[in-house]
């Protein structure tokens, strides 16, 4: 194993504890340095950010989803802002040229949980078919983004229930859930975002080791890829990247996703290719979660983020002691 997967291996419960924790969040997002770094991986702060970058991929001939980022709100009110957030992003994603092929170049992600499921599923089913109707209005698509395996039930009946009225609607399956390969098989006929997984999961539940996680996946896109729906191989693993290219999938049957700001190259280079590639763009202030779980899922995000404040106090190794210090401080201390 390679020291920087070690590292991650390592530090990624800590990364993921310190991403619930409120006292490692107030550290976080009010140092000057965390800012700077987060723009690699999050659009801004405004719609107008997301919008300006999103003309810039459609016209470097990428696909985009949109995710205003937000969860677990814990109030109607919220929950309702969300939704309108939300109608006001179609609007504006809904001026920019239609499809030039059978795939819609331009989608938004939203979690359940922002719509208020953790108020009554209900609620959230509502919010999410208000969305969906708009978006299907737009010509814009929608995917139901995971959230921890807690959620999984309820966040797949509530998809299964919309996509009676709304049949192109996505739902993301992680592939480090043991359960996964069965829902893969019980939607294999959808639109389907296969990703590895980005949450801190018990072994009861999940894949640990990355090899297993990586073996799963491939599993995974071999059930999807026999059924009669629409891979989208949400993937910076070459492993991954090379397994969908020998899938023998026609260019319209299924797509690349990666997130913004990562494997920027590889983007560019399956684009290049002919392949379909839609970049993942978040905004908004709500980015902490979102950021953290990025540095726990690959080793070149969390060395960046460590190199990032090396340059930037002049401080060698220590600062990444520190750093991880702090994490480890705000996750068990709190």
């Amino acid at each position: 194993m390679k020291p920087s997967a070690a590292l991650t291996n390592s530090l990624r419960p800590v990364i993921l504890a310190a991403a619930r924790s409120p006292r490692c969040e107030h550290a976080i997002t009010r140092a000057p340095l965390s800012r700077q770094v987060v723009n690699r991986f999050v659009a801004g702060s405004e719609r107008s950010d997301a919008i300006a970058v999103v003309s810039r991929l459609l016209d470097n001939g990428r696909y985009v989803s949109v995710d205003f980022l937000g969860e677990n709100v814990t109030d109607g009110a919220s929950a309702q802002a969300t939704v309108c957030e939300y109608l006001s992003l179609i609007e504006d994603l809904g001026r920019f040229p239609g499809p030039l092929g059978p795939v819609p170049r331009i989608e938004v992600s939203v979690k359940l949980s922002s719509l208020g499921a953790g108020l009554s599923p209900e609620i959230a089913a509502e919010n999410a078919r208000t969305i969906c109707a708009a978006a299907q209005s737009a010509g814009v698509w929608v995917t139901v983004d995971a959230e921890d395996h807690t959620t999984t039930d309820a966040t797949l009946a509530t998809v299964r229930s919309l996509r009676v009225d709304f049949p192109w609607l996505g739902i993301v399956l992680q592939a480090y859930l043991r359960r996964t390969e069965s829902d893969c098989l019980a939607f294999a006929d959808a639109r389907i975002r296969l990703c590895k997984g980005a949450y801190n999961e018990s072994e009861a539940v999940a894949y640990i080791r990355r090899e297993d996680v990586t073996a799963s996946y491939l599993r995974c896109l071999d059930i999807l890829c026999r059924g009669t729906g629409y891979p989208m191989v949400a993937s910076h693993d070459p492993v991954v990247i090379a397994a969908a290219a020998r899938t023998g999938r026609d260019v319209d049957r299924f797509e690349y996703q990666m997130l913004f700001g990562i494997r920027e190259p590889e983007q560019a280079r399956l684009v290049a290719s002919g392949q379909h590639v839609r970049t993942y763009v978040p905004y908004g202030s709500a980015w902490y979660p979102y950021f953290m779980r990025r540095l726990a899922e690959r080793p070149a995000n969390l060395a960046f983020f460590l190199r990032s404040v090396v340059s930037r106090h002049r401080c060698c190794g220590a600062v990444g002691s520190r750093c991880c210090e702090m994490l480890s401080k705000c996750c068990f201390d709190h």
